[in-house]
């Protein structure tokens, strides 16, 4: 029966739907302007992606393949003369393919990086690193 004290009258509130817009509005807003969390992390921070960040873990990584830079986690350097060689291909190789489209910059870091790991290479690596030697011919 209409207009009885049990019937259920429905409310519909239209205001509801633009209310949780400008909510979910205010929150992206200031999620955007808080700083990222991982940026000032440290630990959990991730470099830029870019042509100098790339150079740099090759070279790292032939760095740390001759025992110049300890190894991270037992902190004692190891010594991978191939593998030392292979990272210093791998950046000779992308020096190459690269020619031409660096800037100034990025080319002189390039020349250079690659100027001292071929010398560190061939010295010996500046940590205990011995270059690779040829049995002499017995013949």
């Amino acid at each position: 029966m209409p207009g009885s004290p049990e019937e259920k009258k429905l409310i519909i509130d239209e205001d509801w739907k633009s209310q949780v817009e400008a909510e979910k509005e205010a929150a992206e807003t200031a999620r955007s302007e808080e700083p990222d969390a991982d940026a000032g992390a440290g630990a959990g921070a991730l470099p830029p992606a870019d042509f100098r960040t790339l150079v740099s873990m090759l070279a790292t990584q032939a760095m740390m393949s001759m025992g110049a830079v300890p190894h991270p986690l037992t902190g004692r350097p190891e010594v991978h003369p191939e593998q030392a060689r292979h990272f210093i291909d791998l950046l000779g190789v992308l020096q190459e393919k690269t020619k031409g489209n660096l800037s100034d910059e990025e080319d002189t870091m390039m020349d250079g990086l690659m100027s001292e790991l071929r010398m560190a290479f061939v010295a010996g690596g500046s940590g205990p690193m011995a270059p690779p030697t040829e049995e002499p011919d017995a013949s």
